[in-house]
């Protein structure tokens, strides 16, 4: 089953009560004035006493229960890269415009606003033992902190982590907060004991956000002590249950005369192949004595139409055909027409219905000749990884993000399957058929070769985009094959 990481869960005593007394707060200021004035962000400590537990073997993961809170209005950033070879560029936003670049430098990657808090702690004797930054995702962990403020966040879910993404949109709705925990931090290293934090937002980011100094910094009495028993591996971590109803199919196959309308359309774009790596095939089956250059890849939708497949199973067997919708530009299904059929894969790791013909992947050899073919061609469609919400009607809040709302199961006799306008389908390299058998290729330059839409099954609005490549380079000896990846343009990720 294909998830997505979304890190550690942090183990604090701040919180939901410490949120609560910020509502209460924001209700007491709110009954005082209609309008009462208030920095554009602040920070908040949920609790100015906190523990944090010691893991053996692992550490402290630092989540000091600090929230950012907006003021008097949303505050909007989109990143942006204009190509792989291009620096991000973050600019904010105000009632859907563009108004200013943030400074150069501050915003280096998708995973949210670099650099935006600093940590200092002292120990008991008032040593420093921690002096470090923090990024900051504005779409993090969050909800509304007084009764004037809107009772729903049009912004995404979290900061993207796939190396790829071309654009991205951070937001935190008037008077919600967010968590300024990043679950992609490392763990520190702290003995047990009593300790002084000072969490205080950096100066740059202060002067552009005009965030006043004394709502810019908290002083927290930190506490750490021995983990209790059941955290040590007993699986404490984040539910990645679907958060929203199950996508349903229509009732039935479609009927009428089926159409291609002009109008709006997906379009199926590949992202270079990443996650790249050499490995022996599993022990104890017919693979053991391969060698298998394995990979990740990504399909996204870059729109301005979402693309909608429906299946209807043939009856009896393992097998549905497969239905293609069209929408105008209000959103009203305009047409349809079949394409293809979804197949039910009962492997490890799949156990779902896959649609036919939705990617394939080649390697290439240095003449850009196919050398090998991966067995995987069929898919199961969900909006796994932001690549780009920037696009024209993009979605900010895909309904299929993991697998259990769009894949159905054996028993399913239709299933509806969703890739969202700048969301994209990644299939992560241990997947079974996510790999090319490479045991007998002569060292040398190759080239992953992800293709979209290769049989043109689906209908797009461009065709001329299907196609990425991601050059490779291996070398070893058998068993003990390597692999190097070259950069693509600054993206340095294998």
């Amino acid at each position: 089953m294909r998830t997505r990481k979304l890190g550690r869960a942090a183990v604090a005593a701040a919180g939901a009560a410490g949120l609560v007394a910020i509502a209460a707060a924001g209700a007491s200021a709110a009954s005082s004035s209609a309008t009462p004035a208030r920095p554009p962000l602040k920070l908040v400590a949920g609790s100015i006493d906190v523990t944090l537990d010691n893991q053996p073997d692992y550490g402290v993961d630092l989540d000091l229960g600090t929230h950012l809170v907006a003021g008097n209005g949303p505050v909007e950033v989109r990143a942006t890269r204009a190509t792989y070879a291009s620096p991000v560029v973050a600019t904010q936003y105000v009632n859907g415009k563009a108004t200013r670049q943030l400074p150069k430098g501050l915003v280096t990657n998708f995973g949210g606003l670099g650099k935006f808090l600093h940590v200092t702690i002292t120990d008991a004797a008032g040593k420093k033992v921690l002096d470090r930054d923090q990024t900051i995702c504005l779409n993090g962990e969050g909800s509304r902190t007084r009764p004037d403020a809107p009772a729903t966040s049009p912004y995404p879910d979290g900061c993207s982590a796939n190396p790829f993404t071309q654009g991205a949109v951070w937001g935190l709705q008037t008077g919600w907060s967010a968590r300024t925990y990043d679950y992609n931090e490392a763990p520190v290293k702290l003995a047990n004991g009593k300790y002084k934090a000072t969490v205080t937002v950096n100066k740059a980011y202060r002067d552009f956000f005009r965030i006043p100094a004394k709502e810019a910094s908290v002083k927290l009495n930190l506490t750490v002590e021995k983990a209790p028993d059941c955290l040590r591996g007993c699986g404490v971590g984040k539910s990645l249950a679907a958060k929203s109803a199950v996508l349903k199919p229509n009732a039935a196959r479609p009927t009428g005369k089926a159409s291609v309308p002009k109008g709006p359309k997906p379009d199926l774009r590949p992202v270079p192949a990443w996650g790249i790596e050499v490995a022996p095939g599993d022990a104890g089956t017919p693979d053991a004595n391969k060698d298998f250059l394995q990979f990740s890849a990504t399909v996204w939708n870059a729109g301005p139409s979402p693309l909608v497949l429906d299946g209807f199973r043939r009856q009896g067997k393992d097998l549905m055909d497969a239905y293609q919708y069209f929408y105008d530009a209000h959103g009203k299904q305009v047409g349809y027409h079949n394409t293809g059929t979804l197949e039910w894969d009962g492997r490890p790791g799949h156990n779902h219905w896959h649609f036919t013909d939705f990617a394939r992947y080649s390697l290439l050899n240095a003449k850009q000749s196919e050398v090998v073919r991966s067995q995987k061609e069929a898919f199961c469609l969900a909006a796994t990884d932001s690549i780009d919400y920037t696009v024209k009607n993009a979605n900010w809040h895909p309904d299929n993000t993991d697998l259990h709302t769009a894949c159905g199961d054996h028993g399913s006799l239709s299933v509806r399957e969703v890739l969202d306008v700048g969301s994209g389908d990644t299939y992560v390299q241990t997947l079974p058929g996510q790999s090319f058998d490479i045991t007998n290729l002569a060292n040398g330059t190759y080239y992953v070769q992800v293709t979209a839409n290769p049989e043109h099954r689906l209908y797009e609005s461009s065709t001329t985009n299907n196609v990425a490549l991601r050059k490779v380079i291996l070398g070893g000896t058998l068993h003990h094959r390597t692999v190097k990846v070259p950069p693509v343009g600054v993206i340095n990720i294998p």
